[in-house]
């Protein structure tokens, strides 16, 4: 999608108002990059953090990287399902007869880059 179609997205309307469709498209990134970018960085920093107490061969610092890992994979899962959970519950919340109801409003902000990319 180059900028020219990103500056002509259109308006967004479930809110009860006319919103840019640049707000909603930029708002629906963020929570993309959030969702998939997070998990991924913690998952690499966790790998990282286990290589070097690896490669150190101490025995302690591999039980300090394992358990750092463990925790940033935790954290990464939580991260990830926690936004996907909130979506879901939003997209079932959202009533198809009441378009400028407060849950048609933010599912349509949170869904906007899926369904207009």
């Amino acid at each position: 999608m180059d900028l020219i179609q990103i500056l002509d997205l259109p308006l967004s309307k479930a809110c009860g108002f006319d919103m840019p469709g640049k707000l909603a498209y930029v708002i629906s990134l963020i929570i993309m990059i959030i969702q998939y970018g997070v998990p991924l960085l913690l998952i690499i920093f966790g790998m990282l953090d286990l290589g070097k107490a690896v490669i150190a061969s101490k025995e302690d610092e591999i039980k300090k990287g394992q358990q750092m890992f463990i925790k940033r994979l935790i954290a990464a899962i939580i991260v990830f399902f926690v936004i996907a959970v909130v979506k879901l519950v939003v997209g079932l919340a959202a009533d198809e007869e009441d378009k400028t109801g407060i849950t048609n409003c933010i599912d349509e902000v949170v869904h906007y880059y899926s369904r207009h990319n």
